[in-house]
């Protein structure tokens, strides 16, 4: 059975130019970029010249870029190194119901060191709206951290407006693009954010890297303590193979954002259309507002999340759902609890479908046709 893989959002598969230039960087440049020799000068050369590429597809100086170990790294430095370099400032943070929990568990820890956090709401269609922002802000407010774009349902955040209401108060605005970098041209300076988190591995790039940028001016804390890399931000021997990697996937999805933003769409099209084609029994949970163009998040009436996702995987289809296991029991997604309400039915019935590197139509036709049969089984496997 070739199966077919529908879960880009949790992580992508490496390009084969990205794979190229690992192995080439493996091989060639195993030095240590502190090193004053040859060795380490050429790798020096190596991280510089990824840094700025990396701070070029954001509109960024390459001194804006504090390489990290990815995504959940990038979040807490933002979030902790914020927070601890202007706790004198006050003690109050911003966030959303919907964030990752990268920065939801962040933000819950500052909670039980006396900072006090502020959860904001969003519609039906997970959008945070700019009045509850303005309505939260407060003199005591340090940071606030709204994501760009949801990793479960794809809503774009209107991140220009929020980040207008900022602009004349002390507080920081994070932003974790992880979902929307490489999607969606992103240009720092235009969205008016101090500090953005970004991972390689959602982009076709290699697990283990990501990076924050941090606006010039911007105070951060350290969370690591040892060496002087990252401009003494960020402790550690530079992992170079793995930038270049990053790098490579970044320019990749550069060079082709806007085709491949249109391409996106076009088989998310075609796969909406199979399924009603097919007569299947769904809905999208997000219809009114800007999305990413790779997340397809449907309800299912009268599936069970847990049974659902085992026969898709049976059938050969990997999707997900923001749905936790644990102990046999399964936790609702706190995105669509955030949307739709504690008793809603989307929170037991949704499946997050996510396209990238290697989706087809003739793929998404076959998955299509594998979900309808899933949905046709006894009703007995629901119960």
């Amino acid at each position: 059975m070739t199966r077919i893989y529908l879960d880009h959002a949790a992580t992508s598969p490496v390009h084969p130019e990205v794979i190229a230039a690992l192995t080439s960087s493996y091989t060639e440049c195993f030095g240590n970029a502190s090193s004053i020799h040859e060795t380490g000068r050429r790798a020096r050369k190596q991280l510089d010249m990824a840094r700025d590429q990396l701070a070029a597809t954001i509109q960024a100086h390459p001194n804006e870029i504090i390489l990290t170990s990815g995504g959940t790294e990038a979040d807490n430095l933002a979030i902790f190194g914020t927070a601890y370099a202007n706790k004198h400032l006050g003690q109050h943070i911003i966030t959303t119901s919907v964030e990752h929990h990268a920065v939801l568990h962040a933000c819950q820890q500052l909670e039980k060191e006396g900072f006090e956090v502020t959860y904001l709401p969003v519609d039906n269609q997970g959008r945070v709206h700019p009045t509850s922002l303005q309505a939260a802000l407060r003199d005591d407010t340090i940071l606030v951290t709204i994501m760009y774009g949801n990793n479960e349902v794809g809503t774009l955040q209107p991140l220009d407006e929020l980040t207008k209401l900022v602009q004349d108060h002390q507080a920081v605005f994070h932003t974790d693009a992880v979902q929307a970098y490489g999607t969606v041209e992103i240009d720092v300076t235009d969205l008016q954010v101090d500090l953005l988190s970004t991972s390689a591995h959602k982009i076709n790039g290699p697990k283990g890297i990501g990076f924050l940028y941090q606006r010039t001016g911007t105070k951060l804390r350290p969370l690591s303590h040892g060496g002087q890399q990252e401009r003494k931000r960020r402790a550690g021997t530079e992992a170079i193979p793995l930038a270049v990697g990053f790098a490579t996937a970044a320019l990749l999805k550069e060079a082709t954002l806007s085709k491949s933003h249109l391409a996106l769409l076009s088989l998310k099209k075609h796969f909406l259309d199979e399924l009603t084609r097919l007569d299947v029994n769904y809905s999208l949970n997000v219809k009114d507002a800007d999305q990413l163009p790779h997340i397809c998040n449907l309800f299912f009436p009268d599936t069970d999340i847990e049974t659902f996702l085992i026969q898709l995987d049976l059938a050969g289809i990997d999707a997900s759902s923001g749905s936790a296991c644990t102990a046999g029991a399964v936790d609702p997604s706190h995105v669509l609890v955030a949307m739709f309400g504690e008793e809603a039915p989307q929170l037991r019935s949704s499946v997050r479908f996510s396209l990238g590197l290697g989706t087809t139509k003739e793929q998404l036709t076959e998955a299509a046709e594998k979900i309808a049969g899933v949905l046709n089984k006894p009703a007995s496997i629901w119960k």
